[in-house]
């Protein structure tokens, strides 16, 4: 519970940072990733390269959005004053958890956020863009403007091997 409100705080935080120094405005284009189930979210602590290998090691957390958030707000934080998810989604990860897994060459990746150029005004919400897996592992290592670790991804996998990572939109 405790990590939890923690990481819930810090991405508020974010969102605010990030609309207040970066001019970031959440649009109405935005739409759920769809859920399947091979697929699932999850906090990357850690990207790795061995030779010529990426490895992520995620932890697994349960994302809700919606009604569904609501629901679950209400039940665990019972703040009377409070009755709904703060930005409409809520993350609950009770255990912390290091699984690593092998990531395919091949993997598709898509992310709604990053840093392009190194200026924040150019950190601008777009939707599902497609990065290469070599790309995104060079995007992951900076963490000056836009810290991917802050972000839940919905991780896809088969036969052992992350096959899909998409980064997850936080207001």
């Amino acid at each position: 519970m405790k990590k939890t409100a923690w990481r819930l705080g810090a991405l508020l935080l974010l969102g605010l940072f990030m609309i207040h120094s970066v001019g970031v405005a959440s649009s109405n284009n935005y739409e759920p990733v769809p859920k399947a189930s091979n697929q699932e979210a999850a906090y990357i602590n850690a990207l790795k390269v061995k030779d010529g290998q990426v490895y992520l090691e995620i932890d697994p957390i349960e994302w809700y959005e919606g009604e569904e958030a609501n629901a679950i707000f209400r039940e665990r934080e019972q703040d009377p004053e409070m009755t709904e998810a703060p930005d409409g989604y809520y993350i609950v990860n009770d255990t912390v958890e290091r699984i690593t897994l092998p990531v395919a060459a091949n993997a598709e990746v898509r992310l709604q956020l990053y840093d392009h150029t190194g200026r924040h005004e150019d950190a601008q919400v777009v939707w599902n863009q497609q990065v290469s897996l070599d790309k995104f592992t060079d995007i992951y290592r900076k963490d000056d403007i836009v810290d991917m670790k802050w972000f839940p991804f919905h991780i896809t996998v088969e036969d052992g091997e992350v096959v899909k990572i998409i980064q997850q939109y936080v207001p």
